[in-house]
């Protein structure tokens, strides 16, 4: 008999277990990864995940009843409609929720192969929503996933429906089953990829249409409105999304500028906005927009001529650097609202938009730069007030009380907000009634918004006129793609206010954020996901017939011009990529050799490892009828070692009295009854006997 017989379910079983909850994760992240999963249903489901995994490793035991478990299930059919009305408002919301619920039931209270049928299903149905929800390129790291995991979980579960009619199995040990499949589950799902790959190139994709028709968007960037509430900004900047790409077409690379979005004139105490009905309409002729400036006259600075991809982000708002003069960008028309923002219409915002731009840094600190004056009626709306605590006018005299012109009582308001207040991301935990008192005179700390309305609001104070921009920072240069990287975290407000000769002036009171030092790895690796995420985006949603005539000419040109170069080319080019390469190469032969000795010596280790906690276990007393068959196999390979195979049709006394050897003989013969005696009768005793005999047989 095969002592190790009994062990084959459990074995492959443990196996399939965890390939299918790995299959699982992998469609749960993928739809987590979308952004369409509330937080209650994520918490949920992942709990579900991390107890079924529990259970598997045998951490913990648990059984729920069947009519508990169809008593839960009915009354969540009950509870659907109450979410749908009162809870999500959608149905579609409301569906995942149920789903997603079930799921989680069956995933805690599968136990027949018709419950490993239905999981298997879900996690299929998982990616697939996924598929349809996901248009970044961590979708294909969890569909890779998905696929190494499915390629176990089928095979597994085939070794296991034959373990199960308790077919005859030649080996006499299944330890190295999960390795072994795992290995063959790898070269499987590499070989998928391969062959996959043809069909990825020649095959043009079109899902960006299908995705705009019939998957609802997810982030929805506010906050550049004509209406901003206090706070938007700061949970904007709470999001590390990708919000546009921006290339310089002058060569610099890295545009040290901020993106302006719109300028926001009133304000009620908690919002700025700016009043309905006093847009204009500007046509775009041919894609091209040539914008009469807004600063006719000023001095101008450097020229700046930029592209900018802006991500579907359901914003209708256009952001540009400096003062721009021509527009080529593929709509009817825009919106120029009051504050010199530029809006495409509602049909078009939240898709994905391409424009470039061509203009000027103006040069705003120029003497008599602009000796134009505002409209009385202009000036008005940008003096007016709320009711304000009196503290804030007092405050703001205080701040300039040595200033004499308003150029000087600004850059004193900017300097002393700097200074004396501090920054931070976190958000208030309950609104209070005057936001702008509560800055200045109780929490003292805050995020942009608070800084540029405290200082415009001063500014009205002191009859300066004055607004609120919101924009983006800079951003973040990306040198593997070409393109600036703007993220929402950049989101950022500031103030532009009206100096007497020099006209919108800008002011940044808001200080440094500290907490943005220190990144660098981070920042590394996010530039190297957001050229991972811009390629997926140009070559897998884009990819189209076009996408596909330009590779294939690519190529095609490639070939063409393909010459083979002499002998002596191609070492010098060898000789100075080594050079220059040395560092990466030295650590790559490390990592190799370091994977190589693991492949070589690792099963060894770890089996000498386990055998040594195999008898620290027997030394405390703690032997069980199993541990007779993990003995008995230790003493299977140490003759094996020595020449002695114990063929499959002996039972081991047998094996025992036709060794040759008359002392190895007489100690497997102890051995043996020591085995029986604990296998069969359950007598501890026998270990010191067996462990005894086992150390002889080694020694010789």
């Amino acid at each position: 008999m095969n002592p190790n017989a009994a062990a084959v379910p459990g074995v492959v079983h443990r196996f399939f277990e965890y390939s299918l909850l790995g299959m699982l994760a992998a469609g749960y992240f993928a739809v987590l990864g979308s952004g369409f999963l509330d937080w209650p249903t994520a918490i949920a489901a992942l709990a579900g995940l991390i107890t079924r995994l529990l259970l598997v490793a045998g951490v913990i035991e648990f059984t729920i009843p069947p009519r508990i478990v169809a008593a839960i299930a009915i009354l969540y059919l009950g509870f659907f409609p109450l979410d749908f009305y009162y809870i999500s408002g959608s149905f579609l919301a409301a569906t995942v929720h149920m789903v997603f619920f079930l799921s989680v039931l069956k995933l805690l209270t599968a136990k027949s192969a018709r419950d490993y049928a239905s999981l298997k299903a879900i996690a299929g149905l998982e990616l697939i929503a996924a598929a349809l929800l996901s248009t970044g390129f961590s979708f294909l790291l969890y569909l890779a996933v998905f696929v190494l995991f499915a390629i176990s979980a089928l095979a597994s579960g085939e070794v296991r429906r034959v373990a199960k009619a308790q077919v005859v199995v030649s080996r006499s040990s299944l330890s190295a089953f999960p390795r072994r499949l795992s290995t063959l589950s790898a070269l499987l799902f590499a070989g998928i990829l391969v062959m996959t790959t043809g069909l990825f190139v020649v095959l043009p994709r079109t899902a960006q249409a299908a995705f705009e028709r019939f998957v609802p968007q997810r982030y929805r960037l506010s906050g550049f409105s004509n209406v901003v509430s206090l706070g938007e900004i700061g949970r904007i900047q709470q999001s590390s999304a990708t919000v546009m790409h921006v290339r310089s077409f002058q060569g610099e690379g890295f545009l040290p500028v901020k993106w302006r979005g719109s300028a926001l004139a009133e304000f009620d105490g908690k919002r700025w906005f700016n009043a309905p009905g006093q847009d204009q309409t500007l046509r775009v002729e041919d894609q091209i927009l040539r914008v009469r400036s807004a600063t006719e006259g000023a001095g101008r600075g450097p020229n700046v001529i930029y592209q900018v991809h802006l991500e579907p982000i359901l914003s209708d708002t256009l952001f540009f650097a400096g003062t721009v003069e021509t527009i080529r960008i593929g709509v009817p028309f825009l919106r120029y609202s009051r504050g010199g923002g530029f809006h495409v219409p509602p049909r078009f915002g939240g898709r994905g938009l391409h424009y470039s731009a061509y203009g000027f840094l103006p040069n705003e600190w120029a003497e008599g730069r602009y000796t134009a004056s505002l409209p009385p009626g202009a000036m008005r709306g940008l003096l007016s007030l709320p009711n304000l605590d009196p503290r804030i006018p007092d405050l703001a005299r205080e701040m300039t009380r040595d200033g004499e012109s308003q150029a000087e009582k600004a850059r004193m308001l900017e300097t002393r907000l700097r200074h004396d207040y501090g920054y931070t991301l976190e958000l208030l935990s309950k609104p209070v009634d005057d936001p702008l008192a509560h800055f200045l005179f109780v929490r003292k700390k805050g995020h942009c918004e608070y800084f540029a309305s405290s200082m415009a609001v001063m500014l009205r104070t002191l009859g300066i006129p004055s607004r609120v921009v919101t924009g983006f920072q800079s951003g973040v240069f990306n040198p593997m793609t070409g393109w600036q990287v703007v993220r929402a975290s950049d989101a950022h407000s500031w103030v532009e206010a009206w100096i007497d000769g020099r006209g919108w002036t800008t002011f940044d009171p808001t200080p440094y954020d500290t907490t943005r030092s220190g990144a660098e790895v981070l920042t590394r690796l996010g530039l190297f996901t957001d050229t991972l995420s811009q390629y997926w985006q140009d070559w897998v949603m884009s990819y189209d017939m076009g996408h596909q005539a330009a590779l294939f000419t690519r190529v095609q040109n490639a070939g063409r011009h393909f010459r083979m170069p002499d002998a002596e080319a191609i070492w010098n080019s060898w000789k100075q990529t080594a050079v220059q390469s040395w560092r990466f190469v030295s650590l790559a032969i490390v990592v190799l050799v370091l994977f190589a000795l693991g492949l070589i010596f690792g099963p060894a280790l770890g089996k000498r490892w386990r055998r040594r906690a195999h008898t620290r276990k027997l030394e405390r007393g703690e032997a069980g009828k199993s541990d007779a068959t993990v003995l008995y196999q230790e003493l299977l390979e140490l003759l094996e070692q020595r020449g002695f195979q114990k063929p499959s049709w002996l039972t081991p006394v047998e094996f025992a009295r036709v060794l040759r050897s008359p002392r190895i003989a007489a100690l497997v013969t102890e051995a043996t009854e020591a085995y029986n005696e604990l296998r069969f009768g359950g007598r501890r005793d026998a270990v010191p006997r067996m462990t005894q005999a086992l150390e002889q047989i080694r020694q010789l």
